[in-house]
């Protein structure tokens, strides 16, 4: 249930799996294939059966792809893990900035005319798919659907996850699931649909209110469902996995095997509604190859997923606080040891995961807790294994991010801390840092703003000094669902959905110098109606209100650098921080959360 630490690919994988590889493609007469990291639901995380792209190339980063081809292999990444991908795969493979370089491009200048690309129809969306075949238009390269070629060489690939379903409370969603399909039906009935193919696990885990345990971290169920413009709603799942829920589906979900999936697909009558940014491209397919009319829509789950009920939001605030005590029980322990040395980042993980156990609520962390110290701190999605354990050295930075899964919420948290004293070039680094967390936190914006609207807010600071980080400065999060969801974000690509009260996002500026140190400083907040000013507002206004209260490390607070403004934001912050989190630790704890808490 906890975190491991061997490493989840052997490292470096590459000449045997990479020749199997090679093989298969020349048996199927492609001179390409695609491995992503994606499985059939294109969901963040994947069971390890289909941890296809960590199993070839060693890289266990959450996004990115391969793309081999008969003399180079080219990894695909962001710029969240180029310093990750170089650590973890081997020479055979090739790193590729992506999206800077794009697939057709790579593909245009290692293949000749006439070269076919060989993909998964399972693996890969709608939209990927029409936009690759539209990039290569002007060339004479194809791709073509194929059998997955990985799976065919992967001779001890992991059987899928067996675990049964389990019903969530009503009280806790704050709607019946009965009341959710009668909303997304009278949603289809208005797009014109006679029905709608849900591929994402956390869409059928919201709208049937049921969790799974079948990816690790996301507490979501694998299968895939149609909910109809009637209200009733087809679920397809592995054998049994339903079994122990069918009362709490009732007569209106009739569940049926996943085998039977394609089959119902190509039986509907249309219009049926699928989204091309999720829904595998054999969805598309089999309902073109049946005649059927297809309406391209987004997930009609995914608005009102994001859009928590008072019942969340009050789960959400009491998860916080169970896990703001936590966090606090672990700082305290955190600067009465590490000082001292001995320390190493893997302990540091078993006694955060050790203290948010000791609250007796916790279900399973909500990912694999980030331990990075000093230059492992610059690894945006480090994750410590066995091999990478250093330790934890006086006079370093530490960057720890961490969550929970709780029944009530899910908690995703970030603080840097200083082991010792910290340098004024990383104490000015954090403070611009922290000043745009708080800009993001003081927001107040109009309705019908986009997070790419507000991110500029956190980088500012940075900005102005030369600085930048290379990731969104926030995502959605779910109700004891997806640490990630969407469609809200705060990042210069993030979906154009305005924000609206009772979305969840993280908070998470950063700025990172590869080589010495990483910094993150993260609160999750929650959208909100803002207060009215004192001479009133034109129009109506929307601010933030946050949900994470856990004190940030004032030794690494430049105070002269903060604004009158943002200095009275962080002590009001770190005051509510002692109210909060104060009746909740005793003794030594206390102690540390009194004096972290103390006006600047």
């Amino acid at each position: 249930m906890f975190q491991t630490f061997a490493d989840s690919a052997s490292p470096k994988q590459g000449p045997p799996r990479l020749a199997a590889l090679r093989a298969a493609m020349a048996a199927q007469r492609v001179q390409g294939f695609l491995v992503p990291r994606a499985d059939a639901h294109q969901g963040e995380y994947v069971a390890p059966g289909d941890a296809r792209l960590a199993w070839l190339t060693g890289f266990t980063g959450s996004a990115g792809f391969a793309c081999v081809l008969p003399n180079v292999a080219g990894v695909f990444i962001d710029g969240r893990y180029r310093v990750q991908v170089r650590d973890q795969v081997a020479d055979v493979f090739t790193p590729v900035h992506w999206p800077e370089v794009k697939l057709a491009d790579w593909l245009s200048d290692h293949l000749g005319d006439g070269a076919k690309i060989g993909f998964d129809p399972w693996l890969h969306t709608t939209r990927e798919i029409d936009a690759l075949r539209k990039d290569l238009a002007t060339t004479a390269i194809q791709i073509v659907a194929t059998t997955n070629l990985v799976d065919e060489i992967w001779d001890d690939r992991p059987a899928p996850p067996g675990a049964a379903f389990t019903a969530y409370p009503d009280d806790l969603a704050g709607k019946s699931h009965a009341t959710k399909r009668a909303e997304i039906a009278e949603a289809l009935t208005k797009a014109g649909a006679t029905s709608a193919v849900l591929t994402l696990p956390d869409s059928i885990a919201w709208l049937l209110n049921i969790r799974g345990t079948d990816v690790e971290r996301n507490p979501v169920p694998q299968a895939f469902a149609v909910v109809h413009a009637s209200g009733q709603v087809d679920l397809f799942a592995r054998a049994g996995k339903a079994d122990g829920i069918a009362q709490h589906l009732g007569p209106d979900v009739n569940v049926q095997d996943e085998g039977a999936f394609l089959g119902a697909l190509a039986a509907l009558q249309g219009p049926v509604q699928i989204d091309p940014k999720s829904a595998p491209q054999i969805v598309a397919d089999t309902l073109e190859q049946a005649g059927t009319k297809v309406i391209h829509r987004d997930d009609p789950c995914l608005l009102p997923k994001a859009i928590k009920t008072v019942a969340e939001i009050a789960g959400a605030r009491a998860a916080h606080l169970r896990d703001g005590a936590a966090m606090v029980n672990f700082l305290a322990w955190l600067d009465a040891k590490a000082p001292k040395g001995g320390l190493t980042e893997i302990d540091v993980v078993k006694a955060l995961e050790g203290f948010r156990r000791a609250t007796n609520a916790l279900l399973d962390i909500s990912f694999e807790t980030i331990s990075g110290a000093g230059e492992h701190g610059a690894i945006v999605h480090y994750r410590v294994t066995d091999s990478t354990n250093r330790p934890v050295r006086p006079g370093e930075v530490l960057l720890v991010d961490s969550g929970g899964q709780y029944i009530d919420g899910t908690t995703d948290i970030t603080r840097t801390m200083a082991i010792g004293a910290p340098t004024k070039d990383q104490r000015a680094c954090f403070t611009r840092v922290l000043q745009g967390m708080i800009a993001i936190s003081r927001a107040r914006f109009p309705t019908g703003v986009t997070g790419a609207h507000l991110d500029a807010l956190a980088r500012y600071p940075l900005w102005l000094a030369g600085q930048d980080y290379d990731h969104g400065t926030g995502h959605g999060v779910g109700a004891y669902l997806s640490v990630h969801e969407g469609p809200q974000g705060i990042s210069r690509r993030a979906a154009p959905v305005p924000l609206e009260p009772g979305m969840i996002l993280s908070n998470e500026p950063g700025y990172y110098r590869e080589g010495e140190f990483g910094i993150r400083i993260e609160n999750l907040i929650t959208v909100v109606d803002a207060p009215a000013l004192k001479g009133g507002d034109d129009r109506a206004m929307l601010a933030f209100d946050t949900l994470t209260y856990v004190p940030i490390d004032r030794r690494l607070i430049d105070a002269a650098m903060l604004t009158l403004d943002e200095r009275a934001w962080l002590d009001d912050y770190h005051a509510k921080t002692l109210t909060l989190i104060g009746p909740r630790v005793d003794g030594a704890a206390f102690a540390w959360l009194d004096k972290a808490c103390a006006p600047l």
